[in-house]
């Protein structure tokens, strides 16, 4: 079964367009993660920011305390960010790069370029209980790495294909390129999740790509649920993965 990791960063953007720096605030981060739970989602995927720009502190603790599915931490690799992991204790960290002028997460990590830091906080989350995922694009040398860190999953970016949907050919492109990915991390014993633009109508695409063990999907779901409601926004997802078969 393909499973469903929700995030709820911007939920937490929408809260802080009017609320920044106050320590209440609506909508609720917390509040849609319950709500997407009760929905059938099979886990929560929160980025907490080093700028602190959507999700919170006080979001990421009453995470661990209300999630009872899988809370997946994602997370820039930085030594304060990863000391916050080390103690809250979520099910899986994804490590992601991280610039302060963009707007979401835009590539893949360069494992390559990183493979001893990145090595390092592997040891000491899985030391710690934590399994860790690593975002990276569909490029073998950096597949390869990921498995050399001896991380448990990779996350796919998915925004190329995302991007390219429109233009069948790139599309076509980007979608074997994924596919190859998955069956190379699958080979090197890599757990395989995938994410990044993915949407109601580009999803159908990626049940071509194997091995794959979960989604992150957040900005669209959370913008159809502003006219669907989340409850049914969560459960349209659902219904589009239920006949994957990898």
């Amino acid at each position: 079964m393909l499973k469903l990791g929700v995030n709820i960063d911007h939920v937490a953007t929408l809260r802080e367009a009017r609320y920044r720096g106050r320590a209440h605030g609506e909508p609720s981060p917390v509040a849609a993660a319950r709500q997407c739970e009760a929905a059938g989602a099979h886990g929560i995927t929160a980025h907490l920011r080093e700028d602190r720009r959507h999700i919170q502190d006080r979001d990421m603790w009453q995470l661990r305390e209300v999630v009872r599915t899988r809370l997946n931490f994602e997370m820039a690799n930085e030594p304060e960010i990863v000391a916050i992991a080390l103690k809250m204790k979520p099910e899986i960290v994804c490590l992601v790069p991280e610039r302060r002028q963009e707007v979401t997460t835009e590539g893949g990590l360069d494992v390559v370029a990183n493979e001893l830091a990145l090595t390092e906080t592997r040891k000491r989350m899985n030391e710690a209980g934590i399994e860790v995922s690593l975002f990276i694009n569909a490029i073998p040398t950096q597949i390869q790495a990921a498995a050399f860190v001896g991380a448990q999953f990779i996350e796919l970016h998915t925004g190329r294909f995302a991007d390219h949907f429109a233009e069948a050919a790139e599309r076509e492109a980007e979608l074997e390129r994924l596919i190859a990915a998955a069956k190379q991390a699958h080979a090197l014993g890599l757990r395989v999740n995938a994410g990044h633009g993915l949407n109601y109508e580009n999803l159908p695409l990626i049940h071509r790509v194997p091995h794959l063990v979960e989604l992150n999907i957040g900005h669209s779901i959370i913008s159809r649920a502003l006219t669907t409601g989340l409850t049914t926004a969560v459960q349209d997802m659902l219904g589009l993965m239920q006949d994957y078969r990898g």
